[in-house]
């Protein structure tokens, strides 16, 4: 997604205004695998509290209810309302899941309970007064409008003379935080709290990211949300300007993967990047991970293993940590082995502690910051040359544009781009569309892409883009409305099944019986273990809807579960779709199977709004043990299409076997085969 920034950043840190560190620190190697550094990260043992605390956790959940519904009477703005229903959710959610994971755990839900009631009684007047607070942690919520509407937490330290000038523009801040097996809602606000140091001269916002996912999937749209919520919050206040040339994005062990991966998916957002321990790449990190896996799979890892994004710390500067006895050093010395043979010039730093393990001490801290403040006094203007590399439209942002579309998927695609005083150069490879957007200058007469000259006649001389499409090798102007009615796969419509759920999407289950009960069962089973998955793991309930409802509806991904029989969108939409499905045929690549014991899974641009995706069968297509286990096994097990048949367990009543699955071609259909 492109972030236009109005104003500034984000960030965080707890204790001191450095990185949060996890509560697992120790990363364990497992036996017979001397190169995997995959952390160990059971969860800790839950105690429940006594039954005199829990009674007043009832009855306090029960007051904090009334009083919202109070405010929600009195017609508050939205906005004001999640900054006081993030307290009740953060509570419900400890008892709900059982999540007593720490001796405090009780006292922490109590004390959100309270909090919450104490911000309902200020928020009565229709005003979140709570915001104008510098000098100490402030617990704010933003409504995920682009995934699934739920509420999510995020927290702001302000400087203590943040205001006070209004001409003063800020440096924010985006720390992301650790992995943490004992996270929950109400332990991210009560280890948020206490006063900032004296001299803090920065903006710090500490992003929730839906908990442990290593700011994967929805936890990736979080970051992006956060900063979108908090920048027009402070914008609507209008107290003081925040300086969107002056933005760090850093964190530490889970932080740190999430830091180099969205870091290096998007270097234009920041002036700098600050990753501290982590992981780089799922070979090499992930124990059990086998020695070669599906195709479909090998290609997918490519979306998030940063290590293949390294080349775009040529346009933003990089300040990486490691202890030096911390196997997760790996994270950084994977980068910097893949720039080895990179001849253009960087802004990298590694620094590397010596004796230290898995920890970032404050004085290292302060070393990081040292090598921070020297790239923020150099000025950061529009980039006169722009060097990007990617592996998926799902990151385009070039930094002169956007990429639309590629000649090959999950291949290396390259854009060198470059003002010169003839006009504007560039050199692609793997790509098959691009929009190129005016800063500072404007379009020359022609310009020149692979070689060839391009001219921008008829242009308006006051476009704010151009659009321009290969075909048969040959570049040309074209129009991107037109271009975008043709099926293919292009900018953040691509894929794979996974892909739907960074963005807004709501699911239909199926309204009747289907084509046979053993299907029937799967569909309700799957639809039923997404949505515990999901309220779990991504801390939000899944967004359902009746088939009747969703109507035209257009801004949502629609991912249906059931059949053509069970399911009327599924029925509706089947048309438009690269299979055929019956009663008493399934057709999927040419290949017939039996519709009473196989079931198709895939994704596809939505028939009935284009520009958004339709999924059947599928939520995430990674299972619960994935969630629990490292973040790096949060890659796609399906590509963009499947046929599975169900082989429920007593454990597992949504378990099956694939029988056939891939990837489509750049065109949306099966690939030929050779």
């Amino acid at each position: 997604m492109r972030l236009v920034l109005a104003v500034g950043l984000c960030a965080g840190i707890a204790a001191t205004i450095g990185f949060s560190q996890p509560d697992t620190v120790a990363a364990q190697e497992k036996k017979g695998d001397k190169k995997a550094v995959q952390p160990n990260f059971d969860p800790p043992k839950a105690t429940k509290p006594d039954e005199a605390t829990l009674k007043q956790i009832t009855e306090k959940t029960e007051q904090l209810r009334k009083a919202i519904a109070a405010l929600k009477e009195k017609e508050i703005p939205g906005d004001v309302l999640i900054e006081v229903e993030i307290y009740l959710k953060a509570a419900e959610n400890i008892v709900r899941f059982e999540e007593w994971y720490h001796t405090n755990s009780g006292k922490w839900a109590l004390t959100t309970l309270d909090q919450g009631l104490a911000r309902a009684k200020q928020a009565e007047d229709g005003k979140a007064v709570w915001r104008d607070a510098p000098g100490k942690w402030v617990l704010r919520a933003y409504l995920a409008e682009n995934v699934d509407e739920s509420i999510q937490p995020y927290t702001v330290l302000l400087p203590h003379d943040y205001g006070k000038d209004p001409q003063k523009k800020w440096r924010v801040d985006i720390v992301l935080h650790g992995r943490d097996a004992s996270l929950t809602e109400a332990k991210f606000i009560a280890t948020h709290g206490g006063a900032a140091p004296k001299d803090l001269d920065r903006v710090v916002v500490e992003v929730y990211g839906r908990g442990n996912n290593a700011y994967r999937w929805a936890g990736e749209s979080d970051v992006m949300d956060v900063v979108r919520a908090f920048f027009r919050f402070e914008e609507k206040l209008g107290s003081s300007p925040l300086d969107p040339s002056r933005v760090i994005l850093r964190g530490f062990s889970m932080g740190g993967a999430g830091t180099w991966h969205i870091g290096l998916h998007h270097p234009f957002m920041f002036a700098a990047i600050g990753p501290g321990a982590g992981f780089t790449t799922t070979r090499g990190y992930v124990a059990s991970l086998p020695k070669q896996l599906p195709d479909y799979q090998e290609k997918c890892l490519h979306i998030y293993d940063a290590v293949d994004y390294a080349e775009n710390a040529f346009n933003v500067p990089v300040v990486a940590y490691s202890g030096e006895k911390d196997p997760q050093k790996k994270a950084a010395d994977n980068i910097e082995n893949a720039l080895k043979a990179f001849k253009e010039p960087l802004k990298f730093t590694h620094l590397v502690a010596p004796g230290l393990e898995h920890q970032m001490p404050k004085e290292w801290q302060d070393k990081a910051e040292a090598e921070f403040k020297k790239h923020l006094a150099t000025d950061r203007k529009s980039p006169e040359r722009v060097r990007f590399v990617t592996y998926t439209t799902r990151y385009y942002d070039f930094g002169h544009g956007d990429i639309e579309a590629l000649d090959r998927h999950y291949e290396r695609a390259v854009v060198d781009s470059r003002w010169t005083k003839d006009g504007l150069q560039i050199e692609t490879k793997n790509v098959a569309a691009i929009r190129l957007l005016r800063a500072e200058h404007t379009f020359p007469a022609e310009i020149v892409i692979d070689g060839q000259k391009v001219p921008t006649k008829g242009t308006q001389p006051t476009a704010v883009a151009l659009f321009l499409t290969k075909a048969g090798g040959q570049w040309s102007i074209a129009d991107l409305d037109k271009w975008q009615g043709d099926l293919r796969k292009r900018k953040e419509l691509q894929g794979p099944i996974d892909d739907a759920f960074l963005s807004r999407f709501v699911v239909v289950k199926p309204g009747t019986t289907g084509f046979a009960p053993g299907t029937d069962k799967h569909a309700t089973a799957s639809v039923n273990q997404f949505a515990s998955m999901w309220d779990r793991y991504f801390r939000g309930a899944l967004p359902v809807c009746d088939a009747e409802v969703v109507g035209g509806r257009a801004p949502e991904n629609l991912v249906l579960f059931g059949d053509p029989q069970s399911n009327p969108l599924i029925a509706k939409v089947l048309p438009k779709l690269p299979v055929t499905w019956t009663k008493e045929k399934l057709v999927v690549n040419g290949v017939e199977y039996d519709p009473k014991t196989h079931v198709p899974v895939l994704i596809y641009p939505n028939p009935l709004k284009p520009t958004r995706y339709v999924v059947i069968n599928s939520g995430h297509t990674f299972k619960e043990a994935d969630l629990k286990g490292t973040n790096a096994l949060l890659y796609p097990r399906l590509g963009d299409w499947a046929v599975i048949k169900p082989a429920p367990t007593e454990k597992d009543p949504a378990a099956y076997e694939v029988v056939a699955a891939g990837l489509f071609d750049e065109n949306w259909q099966f690939p030929k085969k050779k």
